[in-house]
This record gives C-alpha cells, sequence and structure tokens, in this order.
C-alpha cells in the first residue's frame, strides 16, 4: 500500500467532506444532500488514492475503501459533533463511503494507464 497514496487522498476527501459539513450545518439544502454528497466525495478519494499510488488492483480497491471510509469517518464524526446527524450515521456513513471508494479505486484503477 502507497501510504502517501493513501494520505494525499484522505487529507484532499477530508477537506472536502468538512466543507460539505460545514455547509450543510448552515445551509440546510446541502445537509439534505449529506449522503450523496459524502459517496462522491469518497468515490473521488477512492480515485485520487487509485491514480496516485498507480499500484495493482488489490492495492487500487483496498486504497480506495480505505481513503473513502477515513474521511467520510472524519466528516460524519463532525457532523455528529455539531448535533446534524445522529450517532448512528457513523457506522451507516461510513460503510456506504467504503463502499463508494471501493468503486473510485475501480475507476481509478482502470483510468490509469
Amino acid at each position: 500500500m502507497n501510504m502517501r497514496a493513501l494520505i494525499v487522498a484522505t487529507v484532499v476527501g477530508t477537506a472536502l467532506q468538512m466543507a460539505m459539513v460545514f455547509a450543510g450545518h448552515f445551509i440546510p439544502a446541502v445537509a439534505n444532500l449529506f449522503a450523496v454528497v459524502g459517496i462522491l466525495i469518497s468515490i473521488f478519494a477512492g480515485l485520487v488514492y487509485a491514480r496516485a499510488a498507480k499500484g495493482g488492483w488489490s492495492d487500487s480497491l483496498l486504497g480506495g475503501v480505505l481513503a473513502g471510509a477515513l474521511c467520510a469517518l472524519i466528516g460524519i464524526a463532525m457532523s455528529w459533533a455539531m448535533g446534524d446527524v445522529e450517532a448512528i450515521i457513523l457506522v451507516i456513513g461510513t460503510l456506504s463511503s467504503a463502499v463508494g471508494g471501493l468503486i473510485g479505486g475501480a475507476v481509478g484503477k482502470m483510468v490509469t494507464k
């Protein structure tokens, strides 16, 4: 596993997740899209990992899962701390975003030469 790529992808994903959570705290229309946008961000984080790591399939998929899940977990924890989501979303959202990261890792592997 390429730790540098994992850190970069996780930091990028976390920054986007935190921006979404902060905006959603003040703008209800954004909060209504937390699930969809959060998973899209995790797909992007997985794609970033696979493109940066340039590894094999297993590396791209595992790195995508980790980057997608970690950035989502941090963003959801922030949202929970702000009182915007229930605690169960820490589990459901993180698992859903892990799948998103898996998809992003696969797409990133397919488009990386």
